[in-house]
C-alpha cells in the first residue's frame, strides 16, 4: 500500500480503527481481532489507531499483545497511535474529560503499560478539556518527547483556533475528526488550517459509522449493544432518509465496479494527500474490502457526481447526541 504523510510521520495510506474490537459496536472476539491485525500487515496498513478509554483499557491490551509477538521487523514498520483525556463517557454520550498536566503523565505511562511498548508512535488528546488551557495541556504532552515517551503529538476534536493555539506550543502532528461523505464540518475551517500549517488529518469514522458500506438496511441490522441505536442519525425517519443517501453510493460504485465503501474511502483520500483515513472493522473481510480503497482513483466526473448525490447538509441528525456534541469542536 502506498504511503502518505502526518507531518513528518510517514504511514500507510490507509489506518485500522481497533475501537470496535473492544466495545460499542456489538459482541467482540479477541481472536478474530487479533486475525484483523495480522492481515491488516499482512496488506500493507501499518497505523494502528486505538485510545486509552477503548473498552477500559482493553483495546490497548489486545493491541499491545499482538504487537509484542511480531518479529523487530515488522514492529519497525508498524506506526500505534493512542489518544488519553477521555475519563469516561456517562449518560447521553456526554465525556468527561481530562487535560491537566498531572494527568497527561500518568495517561501516558498507563498507555505505555497497556501497549507494552517504550514510546508511542502517535499520541493524542482524545477530547479537549474546556478547564485547562489547551497551552498547558499541549506543554505536557510536549514533554513526553523529550522524555522519550512519546514521538508526535496529535489533537482530536478541535476547532481551528485550539489547533493554532496548540501547534504555536509544540509542533502538532496530526488532528483526527470525523470526516466522511456523511459529515462534512471538518472541512470547513479545521481541514484547511491543517493543510496551511502542515499537519496531517486523520478521519475517523469515514464511511459514515456503515452507512455508506451499503450494508445496512434497517436498524434490525445492529446488534442491542451497538452504541448506533442511541445516535440522531439512526432514528426513526433520520435512518430511512440516510440509508436513502448511502443507497445513492451503491448505485455509484455498481457503476464503477467496486464496493460502496471503497468509493467512500477513495473520496476521502481525494480530498488532499495528508489525509488518512481510518476505517474500523473487527472482521477480515471488511478489513480486505476497504484496503481496496487504497487502489481506487475516482476521476474529476466521478468526484461530482459522488458530491452531488450527497449534498454535505443533507444527511438527517447530528452525528452525536446533543450530549456528545457538547465536547466536540472545542
Amino acid at each position: 500500500m502506498d504511503k502518505r504523510t502526518l507531518g513528518e510521520l510517514d504511514v500507510s495510506a490507509l489506518g485500522l480503527g481497533c475501537m470496535g474490537m473492544s466495545e460499542v459496536y456489538g459482541p467482540v472476539d479477541d481472536a478474530e481481532s487479533t486475525t484483523v491485525l495480522a492481515r491488516a500487515l499482512e496488506l500493507g496498513v501499518t497505523f494502528f489507531d486505538t485510545a486509552d478509554i477503548y473498552g477500559a483499557g482493553h483495546n490497548e491490551e489486545l493491541v499491545g499483545k499482538f504487537v509484542s509477538q511480531l518479529a523487530p521487523d515488522h514492529r519497525d514498520e508498524l506506526v500505534l497511535a493512542t489518544k488519553f483525556g477521555i475519563r469516561a463517557v456517562v449518560g447521553g454520550g456526554e465525556v468527561r474529560v481530562d487535560g491537566s498536566p498531572a494527568y497527561v503523565r500518568q495517561a501516558v505511562d498507563a498507555s505505555l503499560a497497556r501497549l507494552g511498548v517504550d514510546v508511542i508512535d502517535l499520541y493524542y488528546l482524545h477530547r479537549r478539556d474546556p478547564n485547562v488551557p489547551i497551552e498547558d495541556t499541549v506543554g505536557a504532552m510536549a514533554e513526553l518527547i523529550d522524555a522519550g515517551k512519546v514521538r508526535h503529538l496529535g489533537l482530536s476534536e478541535v476547532n481551528a483556533d485550539t489547533l493554532r493555539r496548540a501547534h504555536a506550543t509544540h509542533p502538532i502532528t496530526a488532528v483526527q475528526s470525523e470526516f466522511s461523505l456523511f459529515t462534512r464540518g471538518f472541512a470547513d475551517e479545521v481541514l484547511p488550517t491543517c493543510q496551511e500549517l502542515g499537519i496531517g488529518a486523520v478521519p475517523y469514522s469515514p464511511v459514515g459509522r456503515g452507512f455508506l458500506t451499503g450494508a445496512l438496511r434497517s436498524a434490525d441490522d445492529l446488534a442491542d449493544s451497538d452504541f448506533r441505536r442511541g445516535l440522531p442519525q439512526f432514528q426513526a425517519e433520520n435512518l430511512t432518509s440516510n440509508i436513502a443517501l448511502a443507497d445513492r453510493i451503491r448505485g455509484i460504485a455498481e457503476s464503477i465496479g467496486v464496493r460502496p465503501v471503497q468509493v467512500a474511502l477513495a473520496w476521502v483520500l481525494a480530498q488532499g494527500e495528508h489525509l488518512v483515513p481510518i476505517p474500523g472493522t473487527k472482521r477480515v473481510r471488511y478489513l480486505e474490502e476497504n484496503a481496496g480503497a487504497a487502489a481506487v482513483t475516482l476521476s474529476a466526473a466521478q468526484l461530482a457526481e459522488i458530491d452531488t448525490a450527497v449534498p454535505a447538509d443533507a444527511v438527517a441528525g447530528d452525528r452525536y447526541t446533543p450530549a456528545g456534541m457538547a465536547g466536540v469542536n472545542l
